[in-house]
């Protein structure tokens, strides 16, 4: 069974960067749409980055020119590169991978902090 693993988060004061990674096993990450969400404390998730089949790309506004998701196919990896981070950024970050039929995939989700 394909499994999705998150890594990279951490605590980081505001204004800091962090690089996630999301890392599959026993299949090709470059068959699925990959997108981060993240879920805040008392709040719904909601849709971060997206990175389609075709390189398209799509980011909430709210983190439009901070964040940046991409690929590396040699290592079936997908990115978050954040930026400029903000306290309202602090969330739980998870990885989701879905094709056009079956289930969507989800990973553990790693912990993001932004606080001084």
């Amino acid at each position: 069974q394909v499994q999705l693993v998150e890594s990279g988060g951490g605590l980081v004061q505001p204004g800091g960067s962090l690089r996630l990674s999301c890392a599959a096993s026993k299949s090709a990450l470059s068959m699925y749409t990959v997108s981060w969400y993240r879920q805040a404390s008392g709040k719904q998730r909601e849709m971060v980055a997206s990175s389609g089949v075709n390189g398209m790309t799509n980011y909430a506004e709210s983190v439009k020119d901070r964040f940046t998701i991409s690929r590396d196919s040699t290592k079936n990896m997908v990115y978050l590169q954040m930026n400029t981070l903000k306290p309202e950024d602090t969330a739980v970050y998870l990885c989701n991978a879905r094709k056009l039929v079956g289930a969507p995939l989800w990973g553990q989700g790693t912990q993001v902090t932004v606080s001084s």
